[in-house]
């Protein structure tokens, strides 16, 4: 096994489980707009990315603020960084909240009372504060903050990391698309997953046996639970330990690898993708689950995927040539 070295990964808001609060300040019209969106028509928009290390990033701006948001299913709010946001009134919230690595404490909250997305205008949306310092000065990037659940839940959400781009859909209560013409792609398979609190849960196959992953587009590896069968692990080939710092910035020590043999239908299967061996305990007691794993950047690599949370269903799109 080679030598252990320092990493730091996206893992902790990727998986965090923010406490809920109706405490907060309502505070003047902030519209937060994004560089180079293009309106595909009335209910729909799409937006270039860049990828950060392994980080889905967009450019945007708050009022005399412009820098970067991370795309992150796996965040349950959309969360600013206190750097960038000192002179703006907030309350500071009830509880702390639970990351991957371990607790977080001193989190703020603030309301935001109007929010618009070019054409698309959203009022009276929840954003917590908390320092984002460290992932900011880790990837060298102004990073403004995280765009999360609460915001995409109201969208159907394609994720593109062949021609990079995301592409926001404005859908009803039942989860149909108000626009009738989006995708020029061809849907090519979907799967239902079960929505709990915020994370989207997809039962699938290691091998043979039966594990239940989280999607995450913020995890900037896939994640398997230590704890999981010894059948499940013969299927995570490791290369070397590395040290994740956490929002605490304490450090664990985990393996890294890759895993092979996932499937989650009969279209549905992966190549082999880079993998974490880590404890999921503190994350699955928070949202009340029993994952085996979290799908991350190389699922979203290898599938062009659509998400609807309302219709709990992924839609994949066929890539237009093999990799």
């Amino acid at each position: 096994m080679q030598k252990a070295v320092y990493i730091i990964l996206f893992l902790f808001f990727s998986q965090l489980a923010l406490a809920t609060n109706d405490d907060g300040i309502l505070i003047n019209s902030i519209p937060i707009h994004f560089k180079d969106a293009k309106i595909i028509n009335k209910y729909s928009t799409r937006i270039p990315f860049k990828l950060v290390d392994r980080l889905i990033v967009i450019e945007g701006g708050i009022k005399d603020q412009k820098g970067n948001f991370i795309i992150d299913t796996g965040s349950e709010t959309m969360l600013l960084n206190k750097v960038h946001f000192k002179t703006y009134p907030f309350e500071r919230k009830q509880k702390s909240t639970t990351g991957v690595i371990d607790f977080v404490d001193n989190l703020f909250e603030k309301k935001i009372n109007k929010l618009s997305l070019k054409e698309f205008t959203l009022h009276n949306r929840k954003s917590d504060i908390i320092d984002l310092s460290h992932i900011e000065k880790s990837k060298k990037i102004k990073l403004l903050g995280i765009i999360g659940f609460s915001i995409l839940k109201d969208y159907e959400v394609f994720i593109d990391l062949y021609l990079n781009q995301i592409t926001l859909t404005k859908i009803d209560s039942l989860g149909n698309t108000l626009s009738k013409e989006v995708y020029l792609e061809k849907i090519v398979d979907s799967i239902d997953f079960k929505l709990k609190k915020h994370t989207i849960v997809i039962s699938g196959y290691i091998g043979n046996e039966k594990v239940k992953f989280g999607l995450d587009s913020g995890a900037e590896f896939n994640q398997i639970h230590k704890r999981v069968s010894k059948k499940v692990l013969r299927y995570f080939y490791p290369k070397k330990r590395v040290k994740l710092i956490g929002a605490s910035k304490r450090k664990i020590e985990v393996l890294y690898g890759n895993l092979s043999r996932v499937k989650l239908s009969d279209k549905t299967y992966f190549g082999p993708m880079k993998t974490i061996l880590t404890s999921l305990y503190n994350m699955n007691k928070a949202f009340g689950t029993h994952l085996d794993g979290i799908l991350g950047h190389d699922f979203f690599l290898q599938k062009r995927v659509i998400i609807n949370y309302k219709k709990e269903k992924l839609y994949f799109i066929k890539y237009p040539l093999v990799r």
